[in-house]
């Protein structure tokens, strides 16, 4: 980004989605770190990721953490920014905590290929206009997400899918799934602080304890 010359070496070497860690003609995405530990020369990351049968419980107590949260979201603030410096809206952050898991589900269930846009779909004009709304959304997503866990044979989730950075172990896109909707789910309760409202039911540092988040809110 703060380099002119960035995009023209990108597109040099046929990249079109970023993060991306380049070393002359050979390049590596950069949403599996593990990935990139390897391109550089390191013996992995450090980080070991939690069994998926923890990961569900985790995420799944983080949507409903965040449903907590939208039901007390003013519904006049919900087409304010989340953060000044960039164009998104409560209201489409929110609905995409709960695109995420239906994003994944997707993949999952259906075999659509997890693609950089999967998770961004907004809703409809005219639709999921409240807290409210947008938690009874989620609770859809809740219900399918534990469904598939329950009729899920491989437990070890350690079969490959294909997603927009390479083929990747489910059980890697299910963990990123799971910080992702978490890291937002942080981002909610510093905005109900922001309008001097206590979130009901913080997520705690034992509710994230082992997801890989960013250290800062807004990365």
């Amino acid at each position: 980004m703060n380099d002119p010359g960035g995009l023209e070496k990108l597109l040099a070497l046929g990249v079109r989605n970023t993060p991306v860690i380049a070393k002359g003609e050979s390049y590596v995405f950069g949403q599996n770190l593990e990935d990139v530990a390897e391109f550089v020369g390191l013996q992995g990351t450090g980080h070991k990721p939690l069994p998926p049968a923890e990961l569900i419980k985790k995420w799944i107590n983080v949507l409903r953490a965040v449903q907590r949260y939208l039901r007390q979201m003013p519904t006049a603030r919900m087409n304010e920014r989340v953060v000044e410096n960039r164009d998104r809206s409560i209201r489409l952050l929110s609905h995409h905590v709960f695109r995420i898991g239906e994003a994944f589900l997707e993949s999952a269930i259906d075999g659509v290929e997890y693609s950089i846009t999967h998770a961004n779909v907004p809703p409809a004009d005219g639709t999921f206009l409240t807290g409210t709304e947008i938690a009874g959304y989620g609770e859809e997503v809740i219900r399918r997400l534990q469904r598939w866990w329950d009729a899920e044979k491989d437990k070890t989730l350690a079969y490959q899918v294909k997603t927009y950075y390479g083929m990747q172990p489910m059980h890697a896109v299910f963990e990123r799934s799971t910080w992702h909707s978490a890291q937002h789910g942080r981002q909610l309760i510093h905005v109900l602080e922001r309008f001097d409202i206590e979130p009901d039911g913080r997520l705690t540092a034992q509710d994230l304890a082992g997801l890989p988040l960013p250290e800062r809110l807004f990365e």
